[in-house]
């Protein structure tokens, strides 16, 4: 139980970082969102993702994932140096020092408070060398052209980047499921990047999420 000596101490306890009622400021008549550092915040309309979606259709076909992919991973190296520094700060606490719990709270209120749904992580697989990622109300799933395949791309690239420069390995984090797709979550599997090379097979196969995730933490080679 906490004492009052805890209450009391030097230094105040810190509230929750990315609370939007603290993290979103700005000057609405000028028409300015930015973080409680001064850096700015742009919000996207709906429609805009899902002009960007049916563009990069038209123009690529199956190459705009791609596209939207490596977007992910650029936004996410930039994401993480952000997040690194704002959270490192607040807390007075290098990132890789801080209890798994406070990392994985102020990581799930800073997706939140961005608009790009909930997120949740499974750590049921990590001795197999595995962490299982999933998000609901995904903005970018909402956006995308409706069963036609996984549309989280940006999600993906995001979380590979975030968790390689985390981590210091070359990891990638590959989806599997979809709610564009009918799926009652977005799920994303994070394993080296040359372990997950079967599990793509897998997916262009037909398998689901729970096989996938199966036959990788088996060692299979076999569907």
């Amino acid at each position: 139980m906490i004492s009052v000596a805890d209450l009391v101490q030097e230094k105040p306890l810190k509230g929750n970082y990315f609370a939007p009622s603290a993290y979103v400021q700005g000057d609405f008549e000028l028409g300015l969102l930015e973080t409680r550092l001064g850096s700015r915040l742009i919000a996207l309309p709906e429609v805009f993702l899902q002009g960007v979606y049916e563009g990069l259709n038209e123009e690529l076909g199956q190459a705009g994932g791609l596209v939207l992919y490596n977007c992910g991973k650029w936004w996410g190296k930039s994401f993480y140096r952000r997040f690194l520094q704002e959270v490192s700060e607040y807390y007075e606490t290098p990132l890789a020092q801080m209890e798994m719990v406070e990392f994985l709270s102020c990581l799930k209120q800073c997706w939140k408070t961005h608009g790009w749904g909930v997120i949740e992580f499974n750590f049921d697989y990590y001795s197999q060398g595995f962490i299982v990622v999933n998000t609901v109300n995904s903005p970018f799933a909402q956006a995308a052209p409706q069963n036609e395949g996984l549309a989280c791309q940006p999600e993906a690239g995001i979380l590979t980047s975030f968790f390689s420069q985390l981590t210091g390995e070359d990891l990638l984090a590959l989806q599997t499921s979809c709610e564009s797709m009918g799926a009652i979550a977005n799920y994303f599997i994070i394993g080296l990047s040359e372990r997950m090379k079967s599990a793509k097979a897998w997916l262009e196969e037909g398998h689901d999420h729970e096989m996938v995730i199966n036959l990788l933490c088996s060692g299979s080679s076999e569907a």
